[in-house]
């Protein structure tokens, strides 16, 4: 039997999920909506009870055309001629169960690592039930959060065996991270067949409309992948032919450039902003942000507060930019100063999709999961890293996420996971100022709004217009020092903004850009 695992659903019949609703209403819903296969799972039901509602379901899934398979049981399973079991690493092992159940019946399996996996297929398992990606009140015995790295790794690892398996992941899967969790967790060659949901549909209002807005996301790309392109340029010096046609459009454009941060850097990253041609608006409410977002522009969240409520506008206000396929840069503004911090990070990182992400290595090297250095303050710490560690870091972080990775130091790395570079521009007054990177993140977002073909081509455009600014600025003879650089360092960003906009690429010729030649592991 093929096997279609798009939006497989797994049963819970507590009064906590299913409430007063009945399992058989429930399932006749959703399958009606668009779930392609039920998994109909109870741990506390006596055999007696089991079988006689799994015959229910069974007579609605076949119905539908929808197979049928039992968690656990393989005996309620034969009794009730379902169409498959699915078995934990704690049940009966494959080899067993194909014994019992034959050749025909649907054997799937629940697997946490590689290793598990790999044991599976070779087995003799249909498919895979790859988890838990994120925490969730409805299965209480998970031994790991894999979050989608995890399932990235396995649906890599087993590419290579000689059968091929669907797989689907589950665990707090819902309608507002299941895009996020299959865009995420695609391998090199090989991507997630599908999801598996339980509370977003069991314990929804209407679970036909859930399941029919599940299956559409399911199929449907994403809005956050807006732009891409399959050949992309690599090159420096074809790379630094374009930037300047980015900064003209970003001025001929004026996208808004929303930007989530603190009161001190507000002002500063208005006229940043400004002088650069963007649109900007300072609104830190996420209940502004849907409307915000339809408007076409770009969403900054500085993550310079970590109150409960500030977390949470941010994460509504990034879900909203995601869901209309708008940019979103994060700056995990001090993410290695506190375990709050950290955690704050954390949750925004699990809950959004960041089309760019801009930290500091201490910043970078939390967001991996490791800490070389203690952060002190928003400042990186003292670093032991060699560049090619800071651009190795970059490079695997944005490979893992799938977006575009920016190390901000000395020297500034760049990376979408593919392409590598170092950035040797910028002014050591960028250091004694209060905000410069929250405003490095301004111009980078401004630029990522007018140019969606390119993201790490539209970061780099932001990142020399504002460092070599900054550098033209340095060199004025009315810049005395930290306070007088300011005024001339928003003068120049004009000034290169009104260069762009005459097609006078003669700015560029201060970029000192490096391409650097390293890969993520385990790539072609």
């Amino acid at each position: 039997m093929k096997i279609d695992c798009t939006l497989y659903l797994v049963t819970d019949s507590t009064p906590a999920i299913l409430g007063k609703n009945h399992l058989e209403d429930v399932v006749r819903a959703a399958v009606k909506g668009g779930v392609t296969l039920v998994q109909y799972r109870d741990k506390h039901s006596d055999t007696g009870d089991l079988i006689r509602t799994a015959q229910s379901l069974r007579t609605i899934c076949r119905q539908h055309s929808v197979p049928l398979i039992i968690n656990d049981r393989v005996d309620v399973a034969l009794a009730v001629d379902a169409d498959g079991v699915h078995l934990g690493q704690t049940d009966m092992d494959i080899i067993t169960a194909r014994q019992l159940v034959g050749s025909k019946m649907i054997i799937g399996v629940t697997v946490s690592s590689l290793a598990e996996a790999v044991t599976a297929v070779e087995a003799g398992a249909d498919y895979l039930g790859i988890g838990t990606i994120y925490a969730t009140p409805t299965k209480e015995d998970t031994k790991a959060i894999l979050g989608t790295a995890g399932v990235r790794d396995i649906l890599n690892g087993i590419t290579g065996l000689e059968k091929v398996v669907p797989t689907v992941a589950i665990g707090g899967i819902n309608a507002k991270n299941i895009q996020r969790v299959m865009f995420k967790s695609q391998g090199m060659r090989k991507r997630l067949d599908g999801v598996a949901v339980v509370s977003a549909i069991m314990a929804a209002e209407s679970p036909k409309a859930a399941a029919r807005a599940l299956r559409w996301l399911a199929t449907e790309s994403p809005g956050f992948i807006n732009g891409g392109q399959p050949n992309p340029v690599k090159e420096v010096d074809d790379l630094l032919r374009q930037a300047n046609n980015i900064i003209k459009d970003l001025g001929a454009k004026h996208p808004l450039c929303h930007n989530m941060t603190n009161l001190v850097v507000q002002n500063f990253a208005a006229n940043v902003a400004l002088s650069i041609g963007s649109s900007p608006i300072m609104a830190n409410n996420g209940d502004e942000a849907p409307e915000l977002a339809r408007l076409g522009g770009a969403l900054v969240i500085n993550m310079g507060s970590v109150t409960p409520e500030a977390r949470t506008n941010y994460i509504r206000a990034a879900q909203a930019y995601n869901a209309c396929g708008q940019p979103v840069l994060f700056d995990p503004v001090g993410a290695g100063a506190t375990k709050l911090r950290r955690d704050a990070a954390e949750s925004l990182m699990a809950e959004c999709y960041f089309e760019v992400i801009k930290g500091n290595e201490s910043e970078l090297s939390v967001l991996w999961g490791e800490l070389n250095t203690q952060q002190k303050g928003v400042d990186s710490g003292i670093s032991t890293s060699s560049d090619l560690d800071k651009a190795a870091l970059t490079m695997k972080l944005a490979a893992r996420e799938r977006n575009v990775v920016v190390l901000t130091g000395k020297t500034d790395y760049l990376s979408d996971g593919t392409r590598t570079y170092a950035i040797k521009n910028g002014s050591g007054y960028l250091g004694r100022i209060t905000g410069s990177g929250c405003t490095l993140g301004t111009t980078i977002a401004a630029c990522l709004a007018s140019h969606r073909e390119d993201k790490l081509l539209a970061t780099l455009s932001g990142i020399l217009m504002y460092e070599i600014a900054a550098e033209r600025a340095t060199v004025r003879d009315d810049v005395k020092g930290p306070g007088t650089f300011v005024p001339a360092f928003i003068d120049e960003l004009a000034n290169v903004a009104r260069l762009a906009h005459e097609s006078n690429d003669s700015w560029l010729d201060q970029a000192n850009v490096e391409r650097i030649g390293i890969r993520e592991p385990g790539s072609p």
